[in-house]
């Protein structure tokens, strides 16, 4: 008789190791997938769509037809298409501001107050992985908003006066602020217990670089300024006391002199940051164009004069200040200042690093096991 053996099964694969942050792209996409299901499959996200685009249309058409009731000419000049493209800008970063904390403050913790975010931890999903799913789906659906912005975009510029490259530049920055907020709001979603608190930490964040920022600058300012001598290019003393003596020959334009003198100097080129980093700031320097008309009074001629003011900060006190209000050369006397630079990329850096720690710090927060929670923290 014959003994016959088996042979032995093979062993079960094993499952591969997940580490924290172990990133594939099929992993994001799941995670984001199953987000932006959710997200469509509600009504209010729809609705919140829809108010959008008459929100944004019903302000622009009204914008539009104040500058035409201003001037009859306006739907047909460059003045008015540059008017509007800040209006519609300025409009579209600012309720994206306002929209895009609600889209991802509550990512993580709305998923474990629901019992849904211990069945995506259990999986092969890193945290890494879940961290960036949620990410790109908050910010893809913060630019759905964008997107439906756009035909008003695209009306500004068939009224004139922008250039056509400034539409995927002020596209581009705004998308890339709102991504930064994503990542500041996932950030909180993570630390605070309740999705009411992390929506309210997100929203003051966004607060600090929007509105608190010149506070702060204004704040700061007459701490930064001093009393110094410094070299003033001007009309000289002894002309007014002429003029009150009634000299003929005072009446003639002066004649400007180089004198030292006592002048409040702020060294701005300390706080501008403060400025810089303001979203407004980084879309306007970065994008926005000057006004094509010389109405120095236009909302769109006032942008590319802030701007060029908040470049100049960065440099602090000129070396000669020029107070010759008499029609003749002060180049000759007046050193021309070195030209700065924009200071949107440093304004653009900060806010992307900002959502980058929130990401971050997201990713740490999903690893399991946590060590410790927050009371009356859901665990499953």
């Amino acid at each position: 008789m014959t003994a016959t053996t088996t042979p032995p099964a093979p062993a079960p694969h094993a499952a591969p190791a997940v580490g924290t942050w172990t990133l594939t792209w099929h992993g994001v996409r799941t995670v984001a997938a199953l987000e932006l299901r959710q997200r469509v499959r509600s009504s209010r996200w729809k609705a919140a769509l829809i108010v959008w685009f008459v929100v944004v249309g019903a302000i622009t058409l009204l914008a539009g037809g104040v500058l035409t009731l201003f001037d009859d000419s306006a739907a047909t000049t460059d003045e008015a298409g540059a008017v509007l493209f800040v209006v519609v800008t300025a409009l579209v970063l600012g309720l994206g501001l306002l929209v895009t904390p609600t889209l991802a403050s509550t990512a993580v913790n709305g998923d474990r107050a629901a019992g849904t975010l211990a069945t995506l931890q259990v999986t092969l999903l890193s945290p890494a992985e879940i961290a960036a799913g949620k990410l790109l789906a908050a910010w893809v659906s913060a630019c759905a908003f964008l997107v439906v912005s756009l035909p008003f975009f695209v009306i500004a510029l068939l009224m004139g006066g922008v250039p056509v490259a400034t539409l995927p530049r002020v596209v581009l920055l705004i998308a890339l602020l709102l991504a930064a907020v994503c990542g500041m709001g996932l950030g909180w979603s993570t630390l605070a217990a309740r999705p009411a608190g992390s929506t309210v930490l997100t929203f003051v964040t966004v607060a600090a670089l929007t509105v608190f920022t010149p506070i702060f600058f204004g704040l700061t300012y007459p701490f930064l300024s001093s009393v110094q001598q410094v070299q003033v290019y001007g009309v000289p003393d002894s002309y007014w006391e002429e003029m009150d003596e009634g000299d003929s020959a005072a009446m003639d334009d002066p004649v400007c002199e180089l004198s030292v003198e006592e002048r409040s100097v702020a060294h701005t080129e300390w706080t501008w940051w403060l400025l810089a980093i303001n979203p407004f700031a980084v879309v306007a320097d970065g994008a926005v164009p000057a006004s094509a008309a010389t109405d120095e009074y236009s909302p769109a001629q006032v942008v590319g004069v802030a701007t060029q003011t908040l470049r100049d900060l960065r440099l602090g006190g000129p070396e000669v200040l020029d107070e010759c209000w008499g029609e003749q050369e002060t180049l000759a006397a007046v050193p021309a200042r070195d030209a700065a630079g924009p200071v949107w990329p440093l304004g653009l850096g900060v806010n992307l690093l900002l959502g980058a720690a929130g990401f971050l710090v997201a990713v740490r927060r999903l690893r399991t096991p946590q060590r410790t929670l927050p009371r009356g923290t859901r665990v499953a």
